[in-house]
């Protein structure tokens, strides 16, 4: 684990220097290394006092790196046209190295620390590389949504420590039956899942993010909220047993009326954005459910949302990089400007709705067994949920290909060799993993 901090590290005059090209290289480089680091052979992997990894962490590490890569990949323009692009480089080098040692602290409060400061970068780039004035309202949401949750965890934390004398996430059991210690713990996640009520960061967040930004949001940061549940329920299983049925109830009917709240939007970002909130809110009712179907499913969801959510918001990126908007009204009829593109609108939007064979409907499935078998009457919402995901993602990709193109856009290329790459790199682990899925069985 340190070896790759350290080469992290030394990654920094890369940046700063403008090498873009092959700190890029680099970080696919490290991407694979840190793949064949993992002895499957064993539930624990490389663990210390300090840093460790089980593979719940293992899958979110790697996908760190992968984002990570990927949005060097995505953010071309940025490189050619701004005289601040090392430091936009180096932004991304700390982000990663955050996500690294926030996914593989083996310490409650560390963990809280990197959390906390793998929000610093993204405002960085919301607030430096976003492309419209509001990127400072939205900043201001995100980090304030995050802080004022985050105090009370933090608090927590101390009383915890002051109480039973450990931090490890190895030795925390359940023996905790306070009800302000079990709301102050997990409420922080609950924002940065997001949780229905507490989401109005992430609409806001996304479509003033530039690219890079919103892949990481989407790919990255969403679901350190739901790593931070797993790791920190384990000390409350009596009390969510006991107050479960309430999140995951805002959970199933938030991601519902997020699902019609999608049906109406004409902003490409926007749409996508408010797909990953019900998407999360399935999620969290999968954790809730506190059984073996729910966290694995949860665990799957996961790594598929992180894949899937950002190559939309890819796809969004490059038809705004040729109209120069994000409006349905104007990104129509794309299928006679850009043919070869709608083949990964396609991929992207039927992974989105969980076709096989995707690693979505693997998730999906595990979760729907999980809630299901939890109580019948989550049916109705899972039902209403998953017919409403299936209508907004083929809105999404119906609106925005079909019909008559919009008269103002006289030209426009079909796309980059680098876009294409960029959207197989997401497509193709997405699909490729259900190969491979007994391995997210095994952390648990």
């Amino acid at each position: 684990m340190l070896k790759m901090l350290f080469m992290m590290l030394f990654m920094t005059p890369l940046c700063l220097f403008n090498y873009y090209w092959l700190f890029q290289l680099y970080l696919f480089l490290m991407s694979f290394m840190f793949m064949f680091m993992g002895g499957f052979n064993s539930i624990w992997m490389n663990i210390s006092y300090f840093m460790g990894s089980d593979l719940l962490s293992f899958g979110l590490i790697l996908l760190s790196f992968w984002i990570v890569s990927l949005m060097v990949l995505a953010s071309e323009s940025i490189y050619s046209s701004d005289y601040y692009s090392g430091f936009f480089c180096f932004m991304l080098l700390m982000l990663l190295l955050m996500l690294y040692c926030t996914f593989s602290s083996m310490n409650l409060f560390l963990f809280y620390i990197f959390f906390e400061c793998s929000l610093i970068p993204t405002l960085f780039l919301i607030m430096g590389w976003g492309y419209q004035p509001e990127r400072l309202q939205a900043g201001i949401y995100l980090l304030f949504y995050t802080l004022f949750a985050s105090l009370p965890m933090m608090i927590g934390i101390f009383y915890y420590y002051n109480s039973y004398l450990t931090l490890n996430f190895f030795l925390l059991t359940d023996n905790d039956f306070n009800i302000y210690m079990y709301i102050s713990m997990i409420f922080a996640f609950l924002i940065k899942l997001p949780m229905y009520m507490v989401h109005l960061w992430l609409p806001k967040a996304h479509v003033e993010a530039p690219v890079s930004g919103s892949m990481i949001l989407a790919g990255i940061l969403l679901k350190l909220g739901g790593y931070g549940l797993l790791r920190v329920l384990v000390m409350f299983m009596n009390m969510t047993m006991k107050f479960s049925y309430i999140l995951m109830s805002i959970g199933l009917v938030g991601g519902v009326i997020v699902s019609l709240m999608c049906l109406r939007q004409t902003d490409l970002k926007l749409l996508i954005a408010y797909s990953s909130i019900a998407h999360m809110g399935m999620v969290l009712g999968g954790i809730m459910t506190m059984n073996y179907w729910g966290f694995y499913g949860a665990y799957m969801m996961m790594i598929a949302h992180g894949l899937c959510s950002s190559g939309l918001f890819c796809l969004a990126n490059i038809s705004y990089e040729r109209l120069n908007s994000r409006s349905m009204f104007m990104n129509k009829g794309m299928l006679n400007l850009m043919p070869s593109m709608t083949l990964w609108w396609f991929l992207l939007s039927s992974s989105n709705m969980a076709a096989p064979p995707s690693m979505n409907l693997m998730g999906e499935i595990s979760l729907l067994n999980s809630l299901m078998s939890w109580s019948w009457i989550s049916m109705i919402s899972l039902m209403f949920l998953s017919f409403f995901s299936a209508a907004y993602t083929l809105y999404l990709y119906s609106y925005s290909q079909h019909g008559k193109y919009y008269s103002g856009s006289y030209s426009s290329s079909s796309g980059y060799l680098r876009e294409y790459l960029l959207l197989m790199l997401h497509w193709v682990p997405l699909n490729l993993l259900v190969v491979s899925s007994n391995l997210f069985m095994l952390w648990i």
